[in-house]
């Protein structure tokens, strides 16, 4: 989120030579302030001439932030007759731990802080006698004023959160299993109930009764506690054994994700035998007695598939499966009838899938869907047959079918395959089939009545649809219980809550369960949500998502727009709802995202039309979009800024390099900026299994491609908006030196004198900071510097 001319810099105040009269105050010793006390300043236009020299100099210069400067270490990449000089491949440390790069990252983090903190107590011991003293000082205020700022918009964003909260219970067994969060703590408990004899059979209209007449709450697992001693803390998998006596868990500490697996005495909280280390958050019970996990290979490759019998050691374990192909990964998953394991191995275009009988462990895993280039596969199980999703080159958008367990080599079709809609996923129930599907951009939700077990399976065509109010939202699945005819799902808007929803499947009728609260006088009527279409450059019609308080925008150019976009991996960005968006809502902010082509919004060819040859369609649409939004009076160019994470990040750096004039900021979140060096390199997580996304620069055609956009081989010595670049040093997914690699380049050639920020968390990895309230921190830190970069923070 972008700074608009911070004025933070004091080389750059007048153009008037000025003589400058400094009275010192007795509170500080004179020799307190040295001509030593800091470095000449780079890059600035003007200095200042005092009467009394060395003190006013060294207080000045010890008050201007200067920008880090990485030193250059020629490193000389050649492929195909071409010349790539990265003079900043020195900042790649895959131990993390060299002391150079280190500092480094810490300077920078340094310098962030300086630009978003408040002014230095030197300033007090100084009476300011002349206009440019003044000027001087107000620009200290600035900087102090900014960090209240900051703080006071994180006290009114976590003011919005009710702190102490419960989440909609969910049935499973003879309890009832929720999570629990305590007032000014950053994690939460996990806990269960009983559910009482009257409501031993499902409905809608159950209510986990509390009280002190109800079953007593009894909490499995406190993260508080478990978080003490970190300072990253992240649960990737909470596993309840079938009959419900232990919890298997799976605990990051750094932000890796690299786990450990614990599993305890759900009543009593003892641990059962050893934990597993060094494993994935791909976890399974495997019956009551055993679980089925994942671990990776050197380059964090999931690989390999194992049983585990509880009490044993871990070097004990049997391998199940081990994927040697390195362009594929393995994923775990249960069937919602908890009988069966699939392990499958999967690529960005293949999947193929393997099954275990919980209750016959010892035959191992089974072939369920062989290996075929181009088909992918996800399979259930319901009675005597597997369900299966799967998708094609003809049947891109995915259809359904089913075989025997006996006989899986013959299938029937469910849901035909349809050029127009998009099976998202399939939830499978007793005697129904839930199929999430993806029509225009929109979610749906359809219910489809199975015949009983045991009778013969057909075209499935009598269905009902779930109804939704708000013209644009966001709809996820959500655990449920198989044998029940209760779906419960979760949906949110860009004007609607959070919100836990149980449906009917016989009645069609859907129960509010949980609405997320949001305090300080919430009012939805306030917001309206609305779609629009832009035409990109080939005439793709690119859906954009948009929220503004009516009674706040102006609609006529000059409001602040936010826009955000990723576009990549098939992943939809579907518009749902942020508590601490409404802190930019009230000030006047349209909120906006572009769902680009490489997402799957619009279905599979809208992701095949994103990736691989066809990936700089993700950048034009983006820029479509915004030279769209600015046509209609939605904003202008110098109230437009730009936001994007991870491979949205990689989107951001494409666009600042394409368009810098068209945004007035950018934040770019860990993003993947360093593509062509980054996918020749094998050796980086992520780089094998991907050169079905981006393509591989081995071969001349992608090389050349890929160089045409990756965000670090094309800055330029032009001018760019304010920038806002994050990382984490533990990520594994994007490693920090990319990022740092882009900054170091970009401070080194644009000619513009706009802020350039990088903060790297040394403690955190892709997600960032694991604690609820230091992520809302985090939201307040990017919207002070969109709100500075548009001149908003003179007042709260």
């Amino acid at each position: 989120m972008l700074l608009q001319n911070l004025r933070l810099d004091i080389g750059r105040f007048l153009c008037i030579p000025l003589t400058v009269t400094v009275v010192l105050s007795s509170a500080l010793p004179f020799p307190f302030i040295t001509s030593s006390a800091a470095a000449p300043l780079s890059h600035y236009h003007h200095r200042r001439r005092f009467a009394f020299e060395s003190p006013p100099k060294a207080m000045l210069q010890s008050q201007s932030p200067v920008p880090p400067v990485a030193k250059k270490v020629e490193h000389v990449m050649e492929l195909f007759g071409d010349v790539r000089i990265d003079n900043y491949y020195w900042l790649r440390d895959d131990s993390r731990s060299d002391p150079e790069v280190l500092s480094y990252l810490r300077q920078e983090n340094a310098y962030t802080d300086s630009i978003m903190s408040g002014a230095n107590p030197i300033l007090s011991s100084f009476a300011f006698t002349d206009f440019f003293n003044f000027v001087f000082l107000q620009k200290m205020q600035d900087r102090e004023r900014t960090k209240k700022f900051e703080d006071g918009l994180f006290a009114e964003i976590r003011g919005r959160i009710k702190e102490d909260d419960v989440s909609a219970p969910l049935r499973k067994g003879p309890y009832y299993y929720y999570e629990k969060t305590l007032e000014g703590k950053e994690y939460v408990q996990r806990c269960r109930r009983l559910i009482p004899d009257n409501q031993k059979v499902p409905s809608v209209n159950d209510t986990m009764p509390t009280g002190p007449e109800a079953p007593p709450e009894h909490v499995i697992l406190d993260e508080n506690i478990k978080a003490q001693n970190h300072q990253y803390y992240s649960i990737g998998a909470f596993k309840v054994s079938p009959n419900n006596k232990f919890v298997a868990y799976a605990e990051d500490t750094k932000g890796d994700e690299i786990y450990t697996v614990y599993v305890i005495d759900a009543e009593t909280q003892a641990p059962i035998g050893k934990p597993l280390v060094g494993v994935t958050s791909y976890l399974q019970w495997a019956g009551d007695e055993a679980l089925v996990y994942i671990t990776m290979d050197n380059i964090l490759r999931p690989d390999k598939a194992w049983f585990h019998v509880l009490g044993t050691e871990q070097s004990k374990d049997t391998c199940l499966y081990e994927e040697k192909d390195d362009t594929f990964s393995l994923d775990l998953q249960a069937s919602e009838s908890k009988k069966y394991l699939f392990v499958a191995s999967e690529s960005k275009n293949t999947r193929f899938n393997f099954y275990m009988d919980v209750s016959k462990p010892e035959e191992g895993l089974k072939v369920l869907t062989p290996r075929v280039d181009g088909i992918d596969t996800t399979v259930s199980h319901r009675g005597d047959h597997f369900f299966i999703q799967r998708r094609s080159d003809q049947f891109f958008n995915s259809e359904v079918v089913a075989c025997a367990v006996n006989n899986t080599s013959s299938t029937t079709v469910l849901i035909p395959h349809r050029e127009s809609v998009k099976i998202q996923e399939i939830q499978l129930f007793s005697d129904h089939l839930v199929a999430y599907e993806r029509e225009n951009g929109l979610q749906k939700i359809i219910v489809y009545h199975l015949p009983p077990i045991g009778e013969p399976l057909r075209s499935l065509e009598s269905c009902q649809a779930v109804s939704f109010v708000d013209p644009v939202y966001s709809v996820d699945s959500s655990e449920s219980e198989f044998s029940s005819s209760i779906l419960r799902f979760s949906y949110s808007s860009l004007k609607t809550p959070s919100s836990v929803y149980d449906y009917d499947m016989r009645a069609g009728v859907s129960v509010l369960k949980k609405i997320n609260s949001v305090l300080g006088g919430f009012d939805a009527t306030r917001y309206v949500t609305e779609r629009q279409w832009a035409s990109a450059s080939d005439g793709t019609l690119i859906p954009i998502s948009l929220v503004y308080r009516k009674d706040l925008v102006k609609l006529d150019g000059s409001d602040p727009l936010l826009l955000y976009g990723y576009g990549s991996y098939e992943i939809c960005v579907d518009p749902s709802f942020k508590s601490s968006r409404l802190s930019l809502l009230d000030r006047g902010f349209i909120y906006a995202i572009a769902h680009i082509r490489g997402g799957g919004e619009m279905g599979r060819q809208w992701y095949e039309n994103g990736k691989l040859l066809k990936k700089k369609n993700t950048f034009t649409d983006f820029i479509a979009c915004a030279e769209y939004l600015i046509e209609k009076r939605f904003c202008s160019k110098e109230r437009l800024c730009i936001d994007g994470r991870s491979a949205g990040g990689l989107l951001i750096g494409a666009v600042l390099n394409m368009r810098p004039d068209l945004f007035k900021a950018a934040i770019a979140g860990v993003p993947f900026v360093d593509v062509v060096t980054t996918m020749l390199d094998p050796t980086i997580p992520l780089t094998t299994s991907e050169w079905e996304e981006w393509g591989d620069p081995r071969k001349e055609e992608f090389y050349f491609y890929m160089k045409s956009y990756s965000p670090v081989d094309n800055v330029k010595a032009h001018n760019y908006p304010h920038i806002l670049v994050t990382a984490g040093l533990n990520d594994p997914r994007v490693m920090y030196s990319e990022p740092a690699k882009f900054v170091a380049k970009l401070r080194d050639l644009k000619t513009d004198d706009n802020i350039l920020l990088f903060k790297c968390e040394l403690g955190a990895g892709h997600f960032s900071k694991s604690g609820r309230f230091e992520k809302l921190r985090e939201d307040a830190f990017i919207y002070t510097f969109v709100l500075k970069a548009l001149n908003m923070t003179s007042r709260l």
